[in-house]
């Protein structure tokens, strides 16, 4: 029985959504094509009635993470951004999590298409967090970041929350370290925002860096 378009659309679609959590779960080499397509419930050759190859999907799955985060990070302080960011449950849930986070090292290494997925969507991310940047106190009160400034200040933040990420998912689940690492760094990062912004800041979003059904902790 021939399979529809729009059928075919949404076969393409789960395939997608499942090799991205197992990308993120276990990298780009620690998964074959034969096994995504075995947990997205399909042969093995109809990955190549859907996709040219593996590095193809690999971008695809990039783009469409990052875009996650992106929308994620998207309405929500710096502050908020960094306590859900660095939480535990984040930490946990690398398979739903940020994609940057689970596969940035990963990409160094991957095909031009793939680290391309990852610069335009950190430049996404960067410009979300740019729109949420506080207003700083430099020249005098009101004055505000140039454009410039405000991008190194989201460039700050991004790397030092997926560094500590990063960092804290090297040591094993049941480190103290692990923990430290997190507490020690989101503590860090919320002083400085404190010390730069003369606002008060917006109370914790609900937003999380978890997909649907994990239950976060408490930033």
């Amino acid at each position: 029985m021939k399979t529809s378009k729009a059928q075919a659309h949404d076969n393409r679609a789960h395939v997608v959504q499942t090799a991205s959590a197992l990308f993120r779960e276990r990298g780009y080499d620690g998964v074959s094509v034969a096994e995504l397509m075995a947990a997205a419930g399909f042969t093995h050759g109809g990955f190549y009635k859907q996709f040219r190859s593996k590095a193809d999907l690999m971008a695809e799955c990039a783009a469409g993470g990052m875009a996650q985060t992106v929308a994620l990070a998207a309405g929500i302080d710096r502050p908020a951004f960094v306590r859900s960011y660095l939480s535990r449950a984040h930490r946990d849930t690398r398979a739903a999590g940020c994609t940057l986070a689970a596969l940035g090292a990963d990409a160094a290494r991957q095909p031009k298409a793939v680290r391309a997925a990852f610069a335009q969507g950190i430049e996404c991310l960067l410009q979300a967090l740019e729109k949420e940047l506080p207003v700083l106190e430099r020249a005098g009160p009101g004055a505000v970041l140039t454009a410039r400034e405000a991008h190194a200040h989201a460039i700050d933040t991004l790397a030092h929350a997926v560094g500590a990420m990063v960092l804290s998912r090297a040591c094993p689940d049941d480190s103290p370290l692990a923990d430290e690492i997190l507490s020690v760094c989101r503590d860090s990062m919320l002083r400085m925002l404190a010390a730069q912004s003369p606002k008060p800041p917006k109370p914790p979003s609900r937003t999380r860096f978890v997909a649907a059904g994990h239950a976060p902790e408490p930033g």
